[in-house]
């Protein structure tokens, strides 16, 4: 049936980009180590624009607590010290003349357990973006039933799978939030 083929390809393709959406968000949150994706919000004024900081510096790891920036374009090296206190990642920045280091503070405690609440309320807004996709889902076929392109036994098949494929999902982002929470909790 091709409505049935349609409407299972469009709700898997629908959950799988919210799925990436949330591991870019979980990228972005910094846990034992830091990595160069937590300075992915970090924009810079260069030549007359805001850019994005990977399109002017290049981003290393050199410690496991530290980032180092190096601009390209060592002019920018001021703008570039802006845009990452602008960002407010809680780091203060060391500026040498030719490199920027940032020297994250190791986690405590408290903050770790408020950094778990905030991936916490990430993984519920993700939660609610896949159950929104279903019952889009669910309300299409549902017309196409009123419509009479579909019959109320394909619609209770079809409204089976969707719920299927959700609970997939569900399961999917549930297991990411895990990960990340051990890995934001390990000392």
């Amino acid at each position: 049936m091709e409505l049935e083929k349609k409407i299972y390809q469009e709700v898997e393709n629908e959950m799988k980009i919210a799925i990436d959406a949330m591991e870019r968000e979980f990228s972005h949150v910094r846990a034992t180590r830091v990595t160069p994706e937590l300075l992915d919000p970090v924009r810079v004024q260069a030549y007359g624009t805001t850019v994005p900081l990977k399109q002017v510096a290049s981003i290393s790891n050199p410690k496991s607590r530290v980032l180092a920036v190096e601009p390209w374009d060592k002019s920018l090296l001021s703008e570039v010290e802006r845009g990452i206190l602008r960002a407010n990642l809680g780091v203060m920045p060391r500026n040498d003349g030719a490199v920027i280091t940032l020297p994250f503070p190791k986690l405590d405690e408290e903050e770790r357990k408020k950094i778990v609440n905030q991936i916490k309320k990430m993984t519920e807004s993700f939660r609610e973006e896949i159950r929104s996709i279903r019952r889009r889902a669910i309300d299409k076929v549902k017309d196409w039933e009123k419509n009479k392109e579909i019959s109320e036994d394909d619609r209770y098949r079809m409204q089976e799978k969707i719920q299927e494929v959700t609970d997939k999902y569900i399961k999917i982002i549930n297991e990411h939030l895990m990960r990340k929470e051990e890995e934001i909790l390990e000392v």
